[in-house]
């Protein structure tokens, strides 16, 4: 066998009864992760394989067989019609293939699929379209209703909508989109007369998600007037996240009935198994019931974009130093042996999703992935060792019995000043943490530098305070509304913790008292605090004092000792 990958490759018998070829026994035996690691993958698994690699492969009939299906799918829905090309076709937009082969686990070969786009970019808007704002489920509406799930012990499914785009006709009054034949399959002098929204046109995801909200009206569900995307019934509530939706109910035959209701109203709906896996997020129960959630696939696509040998790796029990990161201007330059940016961008995916005791450190590199130096480098591998360390765990959703809502803001007050150059434009920023809880269980966290420069400590909290009224006012009125659908009692809901220092107790009194107390060293920005103190009085928030060894805010801020660390992660994450 003559190719890349032969000297890694030994057979151990040459004769067991095998009858088949080299290449069939490498492409179906050998695991494809295996393959990708040592030959950069098969140009013939490309997701994206364009028609001449596609026509042009090893694979070529079944690919051909594939086109054929997809083509003889949409004419039977009547996606297009095939008129003549003239003056009136104004602006006609290219047509693509993609084409993609779906392995199994064990590097079996699944199916072969072919979908026929077009060319979205090249469409004219007031021609070919008119609106494309199409809403997505918010992340919290989803994490809500999975610490509900563990609460109350609801039963949860998922269906994936079957050619989603295609259950939408184009409104040919407004908008006219004509498309080249596609390859394989062109006709002289023809083109193509879109009937139904395809997938590439900019108006897609719109249309889809209208008749997505008449199909679940029509079937006895409301829109939440919270998020466009959550539809409540009497017995079931669904969220749609483009064409996956989410069901949760007592009973499975509850979501069943509904799955049905659609069905009749014209939406191919396929179910799957429960809500586990949704948004690329593993969820699985623990020895007691609760949920956790984790993304281990994710944690090794970014150890191995860093490049970290992990049986000589050392793990790291920190996500980040003491020492505060800065822009390092006198530093050694980047070595780049990796890409920082597609590091930092799957990070900051994993820190908002399943990971937020990576959520400070992953910001603060953040900061610097236009420009960065080599300590930004390591901070980025102390995360991977970090990761390694903590592969296996994940964010335990333990609710309590009670529905309440607990917020823990926090401030470091120019934690960078003194530590780097004055010249840099961070050094005097404060920065914002907290962690807003439902149920005892994290909901929203963030870290992030203050956009405004403070002037005191008190001016740091009470930013950080009015940043996080911003999340917790819409999640109060979502947790209020879920928790009249679902029965529970919403009254005294919210509790809100601040941390109390030595010079920050006003800032404590300034967010309680009507009108606010100020003088004038602290009347510019006392003003601004008029809006969240109306809402904490308004909505009966209470405001309370926590010792700063409780405040989780605090692993948001700064760079913690390891015990410090431990403890609110504990807290935090249950592990």
């Amino acid at each position: 066998m003559v190719c890349p990958i032969s000297k890694f490759i030994h057979f151990a018998a040459n004769d067991c009864g095998y009858t088949g070829t080299c290449y069939e026994l490498i492409t179906n035996w050998v695991h494809p992760l295996f393959l990708k690691a040592k030959c950069k993958s098969s140009k013939d698994d490309n997701y994206n394989s364009n028609w001449s690699q596609a026509m042009n492969g090893h694979f070529k009939e079944e690919y051909w067989k594939a086109a054929l299906k997809e083509i003889e799918m949409l004419e039977s829905m009547d996606a297009w019609e095939v008129v003549d090309r003239d003056d009136n076709n104004t602006n006609v937009i290219n047509s693509i293939w993609t084409f993609k082969l779906k392995r199994y686990p064990d590097g079996m070969v699944k199916k072969f699929k072919a979908h026929f786009c077009v060319h979205g970019n090249q469409q004219l808007e007031g021609i070919d379209f008119l609106e494309t704002y199409a809403p997505v489920v918010q992340w919290t509406s989803v994490h809500l209703m999975l610490i509900l799930e563990v609460l109350l012990h609801l039963k949860s499914k998922q269906g994936d909508v079957t050619v989603a785009f295609l259950h939408t006709n184009l409104d040919w009054e407004k908008e006219k989109v004509y498309v080249e034949m596609p390859l394989g399959f062109c006709q002289n002098g023809k083109v193509l007369k879109l009937q139904k929204t395809l997938y590439g046109l900019c108006q897609s995801t719109r249309a889809f998600w209208q008749f997505l909200t008449g199909a679940m009206i029509k079937s006895g569900m409301t829109v939440s007037k919270l998020d466009p995307c959550m539809f409540v019934g009497d017995k079931v509530i669904a969220v749609a996240f483009v064409d996956d939706i989410l069901f949760w109910s007592t009973d499975f035959a509850y979501i069943n009935q509904l799955d049905n209701t659609l069905c009749l109203h014209g939406l191919l709906l396929e179910q799957e198994d429960d809500a586990a896996g949704v948004l690329v997020v593993e969820m699985s129960r623990t020895k007691d019931g609760f949920m956790e959630m984790k993304q281990t696939g994710l944690i090794d696509r970014v150890l191995d974009a860093l490049g970290l040998d992990l049986k000589v790796a050392m793990p790291k029990f920190t996500s980040a130093e003491a020492k505060l990161l800065h822009r390092d201007e006198d530093g050694e330059g980047q070595q780049g042996s990796f890409s920082y940016a597609s590091v930092v961008s799957m990070l900051l995916y994993l820190a908002g999703h399943t990971c937020p005791d990576i959520g400070y450190a992953v910001n603060c590199c953040a900061h610097y992935t236009f420009n960065p130096c080599l300590s930004h480098e390591k901070a980025l591998k102390r995360i991977g060792h970090y990761l390694k360390a903590t592969h296996d765990k994940g964010l335990i959703l333990k609710p309590c019995s009670k529905l309440k809502v607990d917020t823990f803001p926090d401030a470091d007050f120019a934690g960078l000043y003194g530590n780097a150059k004055i010249t840099c434009s961070e050094v005097i920023k404060s920065r914002t943490g907290f962690l807003i809880t439902v149920c005892e269980c994290p909901m929203v966290w963030v870290s992030k530098l203050q956009t405004e420069t403070a002037l005191s400590t008190k001016e740091a909290k009470i930013i950080a305070l009015a940043h996080c009224c911003r999340d917790l006012f819409p999640i109060i009125d979502i947790v209020t509304f879920l928790g009249k659908v679902i029965g529970l009692p919403t009254k005294d809901l919210v509790s809100m913790y601040v941390s109390i220092h030595e010079d920050n107790t006003r800032a404590l009194v300034l967010a309680k008292t009507i009108p606010p107390e100020f003088t004038p060293r602290n009347k510019y920005y006392t003003i601004k605090t008029v809006w969240f103190q109306e809402e904490i009085q308004k909505r009966a928030i209470k405001l309370l004092k926590i010792d700063s060894v409780e405040q989780l805010g605090d692993i948001f801020t700064k760079g913690l000792p390891h015990v410090t660390f431990e403890n609110l992660r504990m807290k935090m994450m249950g592990w």
